[in-house]
């Protein structure tokens, strides 16, 4: 340790930068912790768990070399954990690189190889697993930021997943303030992302206490003026009458405008069931549910945020209501004559809300009276935050903070510009921050001396990040803003008891870590012990199917278990008569029956970039034996081989091309079938019969179609999990059966001259691609290979008699047109 004149002790170690790192004892003892095993790690926000990342990272990259992987929510906390590192770890600045989507896929794959630390957003980073365009294999610790993300299809787990199955040397650590609600919520976290331990710190413990500030929170209620109640009123009783349509409907028992959202998505859900079974009334109940999203949508504004931003909202409804292709809800919504009255009011209004008038004495009294220096103000709306960035700014120097995505007709911060506007606020270049929630999760935004809360959230999680900006290095003040008799007081009570629990929780978890990583332990346990029972062998040495252990042994992998021929054992006979398998000196003995030998090379699959969303991609990416890769696909969903495109619709796009008179489902088809000779149309889903209210004539027609005028293979899974197998072994049949190489066709000027000529020859008589190349190596041009005789070919090495009998067939034979014959 080093000591500072001031007496301040700061940690020396390898690959640390000196006199950076304060000396904390809980932090250390935190990473002392993670360095050891896969650790989960909560500390209360504003206390440096960034900070014990780095000790663990500086710790690993110093004893196994290799580099650091460190995932955060949002680019502008990436941008900071970066920054840090660069300050803190002894390497150069280049080693430490920022992925976020603004770094071109190309750009990434190349800083990733010389990269000592990758800090990233994960869906970047899943993209480019999915892609092959990384590999985890050299990286030897990822942290995992705000880790109680780590829940649903969230890509934190698919990346975990990866790590623990691809890297040579892991170690995982996961960070958060607020882990979760409840110990099973705790526990899938950990069980996400391969967590074994818990180390706990919070502000009750002595070694913390010693670095935080007491906290105080303060609520203010504000009383709404009359003429924003009667705005409010007016659009509650349409919502009233709307819901009224419903309860005829039998799809609710109550018409309270103030009904939970709960509620709502379950009449949503009534509706769907009605659509399913064909019954009209479904769709018109679905289009009055949209109509009361959107009356909801008002009120909250005029409660809660401004009239201001009520009228912002009216005029894109308008605009909305006013363009192509709207929908009838939008119509009516802008029509209905109580919301036009409603619209008057709101743009005679003059006055101010309330909550304006008291954030600007909030502020006064901070920044003036108490001689403060920086004050936070958190919005839900980001018409609210332009609306008080403009208002605020008449009385103190004030500065907006926003996500980058262009919405609620405003324009979005670039990163550059989020990051500059921090640092100004970190060097005192103005009082006052207006931000949405992007500042909510971890930024190291300066301490400051207020956090005004213009209205409560409905979130404990986002309650204590948002609280966690004050009080860091000194005393803070958290004021949170209520209107009277509005959502806001059910928001208020819902985040207070949610906030409450989670305290609690974090001081349950603190005392309990040893019993949740005996849980934690007894699930890993068990889990491998299912892996062995799996593999395990009957009492008298035979395994489960009955056969011996060497039948077990030598078992072709495709064999579905049950003493039946896996799919690709199908293939050889067909294969065999597409290619070479014809010739006299190629064919089998007689009663030998052809079967796929897979020689464990890597089968490839091309997805389409906009197939992600699907997760069948990533679900591949995760087999063994299959490499996926990314693209952006001019035809076809997923390429499998040079001549198998597979174009994948759901059953209610497919049904939607039959009602919706939108013919791009066969522009697709079509487009497959002029680049590739085997198309494959796949129809995920069930209930194509039943689905919607189409006849059956009209869908066999449409089959038909795809089959007969396309030539496609059309094909039914029943979820993403099915299509994702059978991708899977068509792949592996083209590939590993039938020898053939994956080739993308129908880019946009993609293809060089080389794989010009190679498709070209590849497409005689589907010769494929590895035959092409041996036919140009040998006669050295194209030309030369339409011209070749019979006997010439048969010099080529891989082309036999039937082969060579086909090239001058297709070559040499004058054209006739035989489509109507």
């Amino acid at each position: 340790m080093a000591t500072a004149t001031d007496g301040t002790e700061y940690i020396e170690g390898p690959m640390l930068e000196d006199g950076l790192l304060e000396k904390r004892r809980y932090q250390l003892r935190l990473a002392d912790t993670a360095t050891r095993d896969h650790t989960l790690v909560c500390l209360p926000t504003g206390l440096g768990k960034t900070a014990v990342s780095l000790l663990v990272t500086a710790e690993r990259l110093a004893d196994h070399g290799g580099k650091s992987l460190l995932l955060a929510p949002t680019k502008p906390l990436v941008q900071q954990h970066a920054d840090f590192y660069r300050e803190a770890l002894a390497v150069d600045d280049e080693e430490v690189v920022v992925f976020t989507g603004d770094v071109r896929p190309d750009d990434r794959a190349e800083l990733w190889e010389s990269a000592k630390v990758v800090c990233a957003t994960p869906q970047v980073v899943e993209n480019d697993l999915v892609g092959n365009r990384v590999s985890l294999a050299d990286v030897t610790h990822i942290t995992f930021d705000e880790c109680h993300r780590a829940t649903g299809g969230y890509a934190y787990n698919y990346i975990a997943e990866r790590y623990h199955e691809d890297a040579e040397n892991p170690l995982v650590t996961g960070m958060s303030a607020s882990p979760g609600g409840d110990k099973e919520e705790i526990l899938t976290v950990c069980d996400n992302l391969g967590l074994r331990e818990v180390a706990v710190m919070t502000e009750d413990d002595a070694d913390v206490a010693e670095h935080t500030h007491d906290t105080s929170v303060e609520w203010e209620r504000v009383e709404l003026p009359e003429t924003v109640i009667e705005i409010r009123d007016a659009l509650n009783e349409v919502i009233s009458e709307r819901l009224e349509k419903l309860k005829q409907l039998g799809v609710t028992n109550s018409t309270d405008p103030s009904m939970s959202q709960t509620q709502l998505n379950a009449i949503r859900a009534k509706l769907q069931d009605l659509i399913h079974n064909d019954d009209g009334d479904g769709y018109k109940g679905m289009s009055a549910h949209a109509e009361i999203m959107k009356l909801r949508r008002a009120v909250e504004l005029v409660e809660t945020q401004s009239v201001e931003s009520l009228r912002r909202y009216f005029e894109r409804q308008r605009d909305a209501a006013r363009s192509s292709g709207a929908s009838k809800a939008s119509q009516r919504f802008v029509s209905e004559p109580k919301v036009k009255n409603a619209m008057r009011k709101a743009e005679a209004f003059e006055d101010l809300h309330p909550k304006f008038r008291r954030t600007r004495i909030l502020l006064a009294q901070t920044l003036g009276i108490e001689d403060g220096e920086r004050v936070i103000v958190f919005t839900e709306s980001r018409d609210t935050a332009e609306t008080l960035t403009e208002f605020l700014g008449e009385h103190f120097t004030t500065e907006r903070f926003v996500g980058q995505g262009d919405k609620e007709g405003s324009d979005g911060m670039t990163q550059k510009e989020q990051k500059e506007t921090l640092d100004d606020f970190r060097n005192g270049e103005f009082e006052v921050l207006v931000s949405t929630s992007v500042a909510e999760e971890g930024l190291d935004v300066p301490d400051v001396d207020l956090v005004l809360f213009y209205e409560p959230v409905p979130k404990g999680i986002r309650s204590i990040q948002r609280k966690g900006r004050t009080g860091r290095a000194s005393d803070g003040r958290v004021v949170v803003l209520l209107a009277e008799d509005t959502r806001d007081e059910a928001f208020f009570w819902i985040s207070r008891n949610e906030e409450k629990k989670m305290e609690e929780e974090l001081r349950k978890l603190k005392n309990m870590e040893g019993e949740i990583e005996s849980e934690i332990a007894q699930q890993t346990g068990l889990a491998e012990f299912e892996d062995s029972a799996g593999d395990g062998e009957d009492d008298d040495g035979e395994d489960g199917d009955g056969g011996t252990e060497a039948d077990a042994e030598t078992a072709d992998p495709t064999d579905d278990g049950d003493g039946q021929a896996g799919l690709t054992d199908f293939a050889g006979e067909v294969a065999d008569s597409e290619e070479d398998g014809e010739d006299e000196d190629d064919t089998e003995p007689e009663g030998t029956v052809a079967t796929a030998e897979p020689d464990g090379e890597t089968v490839e699959i091309v997805a389409d970039q906009r197939e992600l969303d699907s997760h069948i991609a990533r679900d591949l990416s995760t087999r063994d034996g299959i490499e996926t890769r990314l693209e952006t696909l001019e035809v076809g969903d997923y390429v499998l081989s040079d001549r198998v495109v597979v174009e994948r619709k759901s059953v209610e796009d497919f049904l939607d091309t039959l009602v919706g008179g939108d013919r791009s489902m066969f522009e697709q088809v079509g487009a497959a079938a002029r680049y590739y000779a085997r198309p494959v149309v796949i129809i995920e889903g069930d209930r194509l019969y039943e689905a919607r209210n189409v006849h059956p004539n009209a869908i066999r027609g449409a089959l038909a179609s795809l089959a007969v005028d396309f030539g496609a293979s059309v094909m039914q899974t029943a979820d993403p999990d099915e299509t994702a197998d059978l991708l899977e072994v068509i792949a592996t049949r083209e590939q590993e059966t039938d020898d053939r190489t994956v080739s993308v066709h129908g880019e946009k000027g993609g293809k060089t001259l080389t794989e010009q000529q190679e498709y070209v020859v590849g497409s005689i008589a589907e010769v494929g691609p590895i035959t092409a190349r041996a036919l140009l190596e040998h006669f050295g041009s194209v030309e030369d290979v339409m011209t070749a005789e019979e006997d010439d070919l048969l010099d080529v090495e891989g082309v036999g008699a039937v082969t060579a009998e086909r090239i001058r067939e297709v070559t040499g034979t004058p054209y006739a047109d035989r489509r109507e014959e």
